[in-house]
């Protein structure tokens, strides 16, 4: 009897030990990633397209703003592809990113759709966006389309090492194989498939003497919506690949490093725009400085989706 009680003992002393070890994990929720905070703003479009005040939303503490004002990032991580412009002297707004009703409270309805601007009831400019929330901010007013990632400074700093990011979601995608580019006068279909995403990139980033941005990719979580959900999917968890993900097997291409992909863009500590070249994978173990994270109703860049693809997001939380 009294070895079995020892064993029993040492057994249980085993499993303490192991448990010091090797914590159990943890998930920790991101500041307003419940969505229940959205400040909103009454912007009022020019004249010339009728003078209508417009409802734009960003993801920040509750607040009612009147006015064409640019927005001040205060106390918020959270910019949109939300837009406050003024372009040749007029005034306009869109909104694709907005506040609905989620599994418990608000959440964010992103939506792929047109941004028009009507001058005497015709037509003149017909741009695709894409719902988008990034950790990061918009530059406004945005003063033209022609190089959109420059209109907003992406990422935020950041040091912390996440195992993965988890949310809730809910997906609308409209897979007619038929995709559209619309950037101002023209409006393209053709035969494609667009995807909605959830991006996490862990990056230490640096500057050279000239101001360029540069930066080595240490963590990559990359995770591609491509079907319709029968309702709201509970904790999506999307693991981060610490160091090259090119040689995991979980890769795609999709992840592969910024300027191959995209020409994502930051402001650099003289305050101008630069776009950040991610040189190479850096090693699993790198410090980490700073954090992109780009939810969207679409992946294949500015102008190019979808219409009508929508996704729902709620409890953005990162798991340690």
């Amino acid at each position: 009897m009294y070895r079995f009680t020892r064993h029993i003992l040492c057994v249980a002393t085993m499993l303490l030990a192991a448990h010091a070890l090797c914590p159990a994990q943890q998930l920790r929720k991101v500041p307003m990633g419940d969505f229940e905070q959205w400040t909103v703003r009454n912007i009022t479009e020019s004249g010339i397209l009728g003078g209508e005040t417009k409802t734009i939303y960003n993801v920040a503490p509750n607040d009612t703003i009147d006015g064409n004002n640019a927005f001040y990032y205060r106390n918020t991580r959270w910019a949109s592809s939300n837009a406050y412009a003024v372009v040749a002297g007029i005034t306009k707004t869109s909104c694709n990113v907005t506040p609905s009703q989620g599994p418990s409270g608000k959440c964010a309805r992103l939506e792929t759709a047109y941004a028009s601007c009507r001058v005497a009831g015709l037509i003149n400019v017909n741009v695709l966006v894409q719902g988008t929330l990034i950790w990061g901010k918009m530059k406004e007013p945005i003063t033209g389309i022609s190089d959109p990632y420059s209109s907003m400074d992406w990422g935020i700093p950041f040091t912390e090492r996440p195992k993965a990011i988890v949310l809730d979601y809910k997906a609308s995608m409209k897979n007619s194989g038929t995709l559209t580019k619309g950037t101002t006068f023209k409006t393209q279909s053709f035969a494609g498939f667009d995807a909605a995403e959830v991006t996490l990139l862990l990056q230490n980033r640096w500057e050279d003497e000239q101001g360029n941005i540069h930066a080595k990719r240490v963590g990559t979580a990359v995770y591609h919506i491509t079907q319709s959900t029968s309702g709201w999917v509970s904790r999506l968890r999307v693991p981060v690949i610490y160091g090259d993900a090119s040689k995991d097997p979980a890769y795609k291409p999709y992840m592969d490093l910024l300027c191959n992909t995209r020409a994502l863009q930051a402001v650099n500590s003289k305050g101008r725009s630069k776009v950040i070249h991610e040189d190479g994978w850096a090693a699993a173990d790198e410090k980490v400085t700073h954090a992109i994270l780009i939810i969207s109703s679409g992946s294949l860049g500015p102008y190019v989706g979808e219409t009508g693809n929508v996704l729902e997001v709620d409890n953005i939380m990162l798991e340690y």
